[in-house]
């Protein structure tokens, strides 16, 4: 585990309209600040809004100035935003933390390449940009992580959506320090708050009147304010003290015995109940929002009205006992603390960038594998599939493997905006790269991986090994292996090695091969499970082809030298019980359908378009001497470097073919030795854990060899 010892850059953006002054901050601007003063990261935190006095409330903060913020015409948001990213653009932060305003976030991630977190304040499916479950899961999409300030407000968020990617979300309450120097208790009842009904200053009133009128000797404080006013208490012991800042509030509520908090409405916390508590008032809520997070020693209207507000007041008027037992238990069982809480905040910041290598631990790599699943296909190519034989190779070589499939991202995330689909992908591999970190980064037949993407992987991890393999025929005088050599050399010359099923010496006039190597293709145990040998199949000779695996059928029209073999072959073989797939109009076969057709043939042909060249085999040839059927090849392939006579059958031409596929049809007792022979070698040589333990030895610098 390697530690970096860096600094991280944080800009914190505010809503523009929250005012971070010491005499006017709201909740947003607190929070802000409050965890800034305890954080360790505070010298390299920049906090950016829109506040047109000077009092801030911490020397960190900068002032985007908004010419917008009185135009019925122009927008604010846009205008805000766009300097905000000029801001983050000249300073290059490694995380961006957007308070309360999706829409900000949304505008902010479209431009600057960072990681983000987003902080929910309020209800998210009350605010602009949230709505919606697409707006939510958009915003999952983006940030590396989500804060919520209440459980209930976390739980608003995932209304509708699978709570599995709860694991992108975290909650940290608002939280208030320890008052260490206690004053004596004034009979005083206090409400902090909006002077409105949906804080349930309605009820307040009421409730309060009658209190004032049945014990004299209590007071009553009310602290806030409401432009558009209805509702007024008259009184004589009842003051109202309009807006005050935090710190004579918090001054106010130490000094009074008693905190009402009745809102109506849902609360998506409740400060207020947490910092009236925390400074010993006996403290009365509803049951609303995440209120009850609060604290754990506060009294809870049963019924939200004045009359029970009434009745639970009189109950601690009356009750002293009772009402300085919850007054100690709410300042000694404090629930959210800021320092314990900045240590959380600071931690996610810190998880969001990585701290460590994970590189050759005990020989253990982890390995982004990317190759194409085949789910177009309904995975009818599962038993063909060498990506899905390479991840068991890795994995049971004790290695880590992560799976990514470029063309079903491709095909089952296409958009209809202007965006192409292709640079989408290119952000999921960029931010799967950053979460996962592999030390190997291995690829087939991809095009799909920009070589701008394969820099900043570079860039993100300088210890990082990229291998490309290709099991597509590389030989001349074919146009397809023309097309073939023209994909892999895409990444030919950026890539740390690549991996082909020719020998890499058919290559030396194309490419310069110094970093090419040879592999065959590989046999895998649960795929390859049958013994041919030991059933009684009802055919001679088995032989499958296709006009390319992303087609089912056959192309009408399309001929090549196979099918011209093939022709001549039956006429020279015409007492044997053949069975052909993709030639004479029989349609190639695929899958389970592949398995059944192969096991019932005693013996099968590898033939693999283009001439005949030195290594190369479709990989029709695991499948067929895998599963143990007896197989003919031609011997200009050269196989005889791997298999012996006793173990794989040999042919010159088509009439040295046609002569031994009529002897062994005749002698089973040999013909099943021969292919007993041949699967148990393959198994030896070329099962998946050899080929890749073999590729990742090559692909460290350690000598290997297949044979």
């Amino acid at each position: 585990m390697i530690l970096k010892n860096q600094k991280i850059k944080i800009a914190t953006i505010l809503p523009y309209k929250e005012n971070y002054t010491i005499d006017n901050a709201s909740a947003a601007s607190l929070w802000v600040s409050e965890f800034f003063r305890k954080s360790k990261h505070k010298e390299t935190n920049i906090v950016y809004g829109h506040t047109e006095k000077k009092n801030y409330l911490t020397k960190n903060y900068k002032n985007i100035n908004l010419l917008s913020i009185k135009s019925k015409i122009k927008s604010s948001t846009k205008e805000y935003s766009d300097k905000l990213i000029k801001e983050l653009l000249d300073n290059n932060f490694d995380i961006v933390e957007v308070h309360n305003r999706p829409l900000i976030l949304i505008k902010l991630a479209k431009k600057i390449n960072t990681r983000f977190i987003f902080y929910f304040h309020n209800d998210p499916l009350s605010m602009k940009g949230s709505k919606s479950v697409n707006e939510r899961l958009d915003i999952l999409n983006i940030v590396d992580k989500i804060i919520f300030v209440s459980d209930w407000s976390r739980e608003r968020f995932f209304n509708d959506i699978d709570k599995k990617l709860l694991t992108k979300t975290e909650i940290i309450y608002p939280s208030v320090n320890r008052e260490t120097k206690k004053i004596k208790k004034q009979k005083n009842i206090v409400f902090v708050g909006k002077l409105n009904h949906s804080k349930g200053y309605d009820i307040f009133e009421k409730s309060i009147v009658k209190i004032l009128n049945d014990f004299r000797e209590w007071k009553a404080i009310s602290i806030g304010d409401e432009d558009r006013r209805s509702i007024y208490i008259k009184h004589a012991r009842h003051k109202e003290l309009g807006f005050l800042n935090h710190k004579k509030t918090l001054h106010i509520l130490n000094k009074s015995e008693i905190a009402v908090v009745p809102s109506k409405w849902e609360e998506p916390f409740g400060r207020t109940a947490l910092e009236a508590s925390s400074r010993g008032c006996a403290t009365i809520i509803s049951n609303r929002g995440g209120l009850k997070e609060t604290t754990n020693h506060a009294i809870i209207l049963k019924k939200l009205d004045y009359i029970n507000l009434y009745k639970e007041i009189k109950k601690l008027i009356i009750n002293n006992k009772l009402r300085k037992k919850i007054q100690t238990l709410s300042r000694k069982n404090i629930k959210h603390i800021i320092s314990e809480n900045t240590k959380l905040i600071d931690s996610i910041r810190e998880n969001c960038i990585p701290k460590y290598n994970l590189s050759f631990i005990k020989n253990k790599l982890k390995i982004l594998n990317l190759y194409n699943q085949g789910q177009k296909h309904n995975h009818r190519l599962y038993n063909i599939s060498l990506g899905k034989k390479f991840t068991n190779g890795f994995i049971r070589n004790n290695h880590d493997v992560l799976e990514i499939s470029d063309r079903d991202y491709l095909r089952n995330n296409k958009t209809f905006n202007l965006i192409p689909n292709k640079f989408n992908f290119q952000n999921f591999l960029i931010e799967s790269f950053k979460n996962y970190n592999p030390d190997l980064l291995f690829f087939g037949h991809s095009k799909n991986i920009d070589i701008n993407t394969i820099n900043e992987f570079k860039n993100y991890n300088k210890d990082l090994i990229i291998t490309q393999w290709n099991e597509d025929p590389v030989m001349s005088g074919l146009d397809y292996s023309k097309q073939n050599i023209s994909n892999i050399n895409v990444y030919a010359e950026v890539v740390d090695h690549n991996f082909i099923t020719t020998d890499p010496s058919i290559l030396k006039k194309k490419i310069d091969i110094n970093n090419f190597h040879f592999f065959f293709v590989p046999v895998d145990k649960n795929i390859e499970c049958f013994d041919v040998f030991n059933l009684k199949p009802t055919k001679d000779l088995f032989y499958a082809m296709s006009h390319g695996v992303n087609r089912a059928t056959l192309k009408e029209g399309t001929e090549d030298d196979r099918i011209n073999f093939l022709n001549k072959l039956i006429k020279k073989i015409a007492n044997i019980k053949y069975d052909f797939y993709g030639f004479s109009n029989k349609q190639p076969i695929w899958g389970n359908d592949f398995n059944n057709a192969l096991i019932d043939s005693k013996m099968a042909l590898n033939l693999s378009r283009g001439k005949p060249t030195k290594y190369y085999s479709s990989n029709r040839i695991a499948s067929i001497m895998g599963n143990g059927l007896l197989t003919f090849i031609d011997e200009k392939v050269m196989m005889n470097d791997f298999f012996k006579k006793n173990e794989l059958i040999f042919y010159k031409n088509i009439n040295d073919l046609s002569d031994k596929i009529k002897f062994y049809s005749r002698n089973d007792r040999l013909r099943k030795k021969i292919a007993q022979n041949g699967k148990k070698k393959y198994f030896k040589l070329f099962n998946e854990k050899r080929i890749t333990k073999h590729m990742i030895d090559i692909s460290l610098g350690k000598l290997s060899s297949l044979f």
